[in-house]
């Protein structure tokens, strides 16, 4: 069930978290385009999901998967100053495809309505 504040908090943390990864985060395993695609809180706003869709290949998905996850905690840290939350939400990092998915899927609508298919 979400709440008004939690869809409040989310998208604060998605804009914060989008921010913090573009500027502050300093590793060489996150580059490119990483974009923050969505928030998932939890009731008590203590654990949050956040899905990212990344450009490049497979490997280079799940590098960066592995590295936000690692810098987990740091940004733990970072994001429950600028969210002035009681507790900082424990974060966990998921790769979505969804974007990638869609994108096919209106490439072969493009295919079917040429008639190329």
């Amino acid at each position: 069930m979400s709440t008004p504040r939690n869809l409040r908090v989310a998208q604060s943390a998605k804009r914060e978290l989008s921010e913090l990864i573009r500027r502050d985060l300093k590793d060489d395993r996150v580059s490119g385009i990483v974009s923050i695609t969505d928030v998932e809180t939890s009731n008590d706003c203590r654990r949050m999901r956040v899905f990212i869709s990344v450009f490049g290949d497979e490997n280079k998905q799940a590098i960066t998967v592995d590295a936000l996850n690692e810098h987990a905690p740091q940004i733990r840290g970072e994001i429950g100053r600028r969210l002035r939350l009681r507790f900082a939400p424990e974060l966990s990092f998921k790769l979505d495809t969804s974007l990638e998915r869609g994108s096919k899927v209106s490439d072969l609508i493009s295919k079917i309505s040429r008639g190329e298919v």
